[in-house]
């Protein structure tokens, strides 16, 4: 297999085991905000988990739910001025730091514009809720109608799995490839290796006559 076969497999790899890491945090965030809705007398602890998901995917040290959102913004325009800035962490920062492949880069970034759309659409509902709009929170919680939090949760996730998708169709090339190599090696190994049997019985022979 050759060295940009391997390169090509790992970098896919490790992209997709973020992408992948990120969307079922993703959708844990998201119930986080239905149990938070649902459950008042535990808000406070579902909140704490909606942030440390969030952390997760794109930390801000110091952030809390209050400045999340408005940090993101900075942070996320910083680094689109300078893509080495380190200003944050998380399942996204590793996808952005293992950019290989042609239109992965648009689709990342992509995928980041959409979270920060969900990142303010929760502080839209946490606002609701807390001024009594419990029905009006409701329907922007878990409804579906344009401009609402869900309808773009689906779109961050539809920008998610394009990404995905990029980095697993680099990763099955790869391993297929590297079956391939291996396919058409084996015969040549398998008769270099009874070439080399047959030769050392030769080279042995006169040696085992000695004893005959």
């Amino acid at each position: 297999m050759s060295s940009t076969c391997q390169r090509y497999r790992t970098v896919a790899f490790d992209s997709v085991v973020a992408l992948s890491r990120s969307k079922a945090i993703g959708y844990d965030a998201n119930a986080d905000e239905s149990r938070y809705l649902l459950d008042p007398g535990r808000r406070p602890a579902y909140e704490r988990s909606f942030l440390d998901k969030s952390q997760q995917l794109y930390g801000i040290a110091g952030a809390g739910l209050a400045t999340y959102d408005r940090r993101l913004d900075e942070t996320w325009g910083t680094y689109r001025k300078a893509n080495g800035d380190k200003q944050f962490t998380g399942e996204y920062r590793r996808e952005l730091d293992n950019i290989t492949f042609v239109g992965e880069r648009d689709a990342a970034e992509k995928t980041v514009a959409a979270y920060a759309v969900y990142q303010r659409d929760d502080r839209t509902f946490r606002r609701l809720v807390t001024e009594g709009k419990t029905q009006e929170a409701t329907v922007f919680c878990v409804g579906w109608a344009p401009d609402t939090s869900n309808a773009h949760f689906g779109e961050w996730m539809k920008a998610l799995d394009r990404v995905t998708a990029i980095n697993q169709r680099h990763f099955d090339r790869a391993v297929n490839e590297g079956r391939g190599a291996l396919t058409t090696l084996a015969p040549a190994a398998g008769a270099a290796m009874l070439l080399v049997a047959g030769l050392t019985a030769l080279g042995l022979r006169p040696r085992l006559a000695e004893f005959g």
